[in-house]
């Protein structure tokens, strides 16, 4: 017993065929083809990349945009008579700017040893 109509036989015949997937394949290139197309427009839209002419440049010290490069001393603690509090807005900035560098004996860590996870030591000066 067929229960299958007419034209529910007919479009399983052309699929079965191999019409359905060349017109469903000629559409999708349809689709990627516009897609391109419309890209192409909008980017044409755009306006052109700077030249290399108009590029920021950098400095002439060769630094770059916002880096500062100076060496720093820690800033002196105000002392007071001890009747007085120093208030937060008293305090200074930690440090001030500093026209020579540090010597390497100040430079060089001689707290304590910091250790690490799996180095075997306490962590704690060993």
């Amino acid at each position: 017993m067929n229960t299958l109509s007419a034209a529910q036989t007919l479009a399983a015949g052309v699929w079965q065929s191999g019409l359905g997937q060349v017109l469903g394949g000629l559409v999708l290139v349809a689709i990627l083809i516009a897609a391109f197309w419309m890209g192409y427009r909008i980017r044409n839209r755009e306006s052109n990349p700077p030249k290399p002419d108009e590029q920021p440049h950098r400095p002439d010290d060769g630094s770059l945009p916002g880096e500062a490069s100076e060496y720093r001393r820690p800033a002196e603690m105000p002392q007071t008579d001890g009747a007085h509090r120093l208030m937060p807005y008293q305090l200074k900035d930690g440090s001030e700017p500093s026209p020579d560098p540090p010597t390497e004996e100040k430079r060089k860590w001689g707290g304590i040893s910091s250790g690490g996870f799996g180095s075997g030591g306490t962590g704690h000066g060993d």
